[in-house]
């Protein structure tokens, strides 16, 4: 057989077998429904029920009934996913994480300037704390926009961080000398203003060290620690809240530009109520982590315990606001750099009434 006409056959079946593949396709694609753009989230702590009851089941569930189907997520808490706390900003940054939630104090080693809303001793309740995100809100969003190519889609928080401790004590002054876990700098500032000695550990650590006398105190959140079993090994909790936990979640920013625009559109819609929900939420649980922990009656989403609950005294709310303004925001400015001062001034200084001098 010529050559040319080998060629040619080969020529033919090839373009046959192409028209087949291609019909193939085209019936294919008219028989497949919609496709699902689904979503890799990596959410906040396992186990705490910002995750189990707001984050995961909103990814998991809502946003496939919200779209009737056509979105769905996975999600996965970031101390399951393997991602360090303090990296996460730099893995959204590059899109490793395309949505993820990162706590906020865990990235002062990096950035410091984004624990300014959570600084330890500002926010002694509730109230304030939500004066001092709303105030923060603007530059954060900004920030991470500009600076680190992240779209800020919501801010979370966890309950209180109130101090946990084996040994009796009646005030913060009782503190002195003792091992206390701590979760972020400004803690750690704190503690040493009191004289005791911060003991920096992350979450998952706490009861491991407690359980080695490692430490003897800890400071986490009121149901953290209640669920974590703290009321089993301890046996007094001060209920002076020292700061809060305010995490962000945001995503790529290159990701979320690349996402449908109705899906975009449902997150803008939805994730404010989520966030509205996780607030409320950890307000209740502060106050309900501590009816547990003592085993008051109206404990209604922990364990019962047997704690001595230590109340906070006008001599602990005047000592802890000098810790503050003595030692946590000077230090934090110190470390923050030239610019945080200005920040400070331009946002929560004016509204909490706590100007600094302008850096020199």
């Amino acid at each position: 057989m010529p050559k040319t006409h080998s060629i040619m056959i080969h020529l033919r079946l090839a373009t046959t077998a192409l028209c087949g593949v291609l019909v193939l396709w085209g019936s294919l694609a008219q028989a497949q429904p919609v496709p699902i753009h689904k979503l890799r989230i990596v959410g906040g702590l396992d186990g705490l029920n910002q995750y189990t009851r707001h984050e995961e089941p909103f990814w998991t569930k809502e946003l496939s009934r919200l779209s009737a189907g056509k979105f769905s997520a996975d999600i996965v808490p970031f101390n399951r996913a393997g991602v360090p706390g303090d990296d996460m900003l730099r893995l959204i940054q590059l899109g490793v994480v395309p949505l993820g939630t990162a706590i906020l104090v865990l990235l002062a080693a990096k950035n410091p300037e984004f624990s300014a809303p959570d600084l330890t001793g500002l926010n002694p309740d509730m109230a304030s704390l939500k004066t001092s995100v709303a105030a923060f809100r603007p530059y954060l969003e900004s920030t991470l926009r500009k600076q680190h190519g992240i779209e800020m889609l919501a801010l979370y928080v966890y309950p209180a961080q109130v101090i946990f401790c084996k040994k009796p004590l009646a005030s913060l002054a009782d503190l002195a000398g003792r091992r206390v876990r701590v979760g972020a700098v400004t803690q750690s500032d704190f503690m040493a203003t009191l004289g005791a000695v911060p003991v920096l550990t992350g979450f998952a650590q706490i009861m491991a060290n407690m359980a080695s006398g490692n430490t003897e105190c800890a400071v986490t959140g009121s149901m953290s620690g209640n669920t974590l079993g703290l009321y089993e090994v301890t046996t007094h909790v001060h209920t002076l809240p020292l700061s809060w936990g305010v995490s962000v979640f945001g995503a790529n920013l290159a990701v979320w530009d690349a996402l449908p625009p109705d899906l975009k559109s449902l997150l803008r819609q939805e994730l404010p109520k989520l966030e509205t929900a996780i607030w409320s939420e950890s307000e209740r649980e502060t106050a309900d982590g501590l009816a547990c922990n003592r085993g008051a009656a109206d404990c209604r989403s922990g364990r019962k315990g047997r704690m001595v609950e230590v109340a906070v005294s006008a001599q602990d709310e005047r000592r802890s606001q000098e810790i503050f303004t003595s030692a946590v925001l000077p230090n934090w400015l110190q470390r923050c750099g030239t610019r945080c001062a200005e920040v400070w001034n331009q946002s929560i200084g004016p509204v909490r009434g706590i100007m600094v001098p302008p850096a020199k």
